[in-house]
């Protein structure tokens, strides 16, 4: 067992109140569950505020983006925060929109359509057609 030692500390009423339930359900003794409190707390801190990556089965996508396009994004964040009632993180709307995506791609690989629709990645241009190939596909019509 590591050595221990005792911490004291003035807290508010309610947050006490909040620890003395946390501890009654868990059926931790108050040690065992400040304990445990404190050890989560500084893992969520060491990792970013991400609880995810401390079960080592995420992977970061990290890419940049100008300027005007990052204000844009912060301006339209804003905006869905405001009219949600609670704030709309940027990791939240990437997902989303990522997620969204790919059900759109799959639905569409599902249905054996993908040669007859609208590309879905935006880095699929569409084909444009060849001007001298309709131009002589014209001239040899008449």
């Amino acid at each position: 067992m590591p050595a221990t030692i005792n911490l004291c500390a003035k807290i508010p009423v309610d947050l006490h109140q909040r620890v003395c339930e946390g501890k009654e359900q868990t059926g931790q003794t108050t040690s065992q569950y400040i304990t445990d409190l404190l050890t989560e707390y500084f893992k969520l801190k060491e990792n970013g505020g991400n609880e995810i990556m401390t079960n080592g089965k995420t992977r970061t996508m990290a890419f940049q983006i100008g300027e005007d396009f990052f204000q844009r994004i912060k301006v339209h964040l804003d905006r869905e925060s405001a009219r949600l009632g609670r704030k709309l993180t940027q990791r939240e709307f990437v997902l989303g929109l990522i997620e969204q995506a790919l059900a759109e791609a799959e639905a569409q690989a599902d249905a054996g359509d993908e040669a007859d629709t609208a590309p879905v990645s935006p880095g699929e241009a569409p084909e444009e057609p060849n001007e001298e190939e309709d131009q002589t596909e014209d001239t040899d019509q008449r």
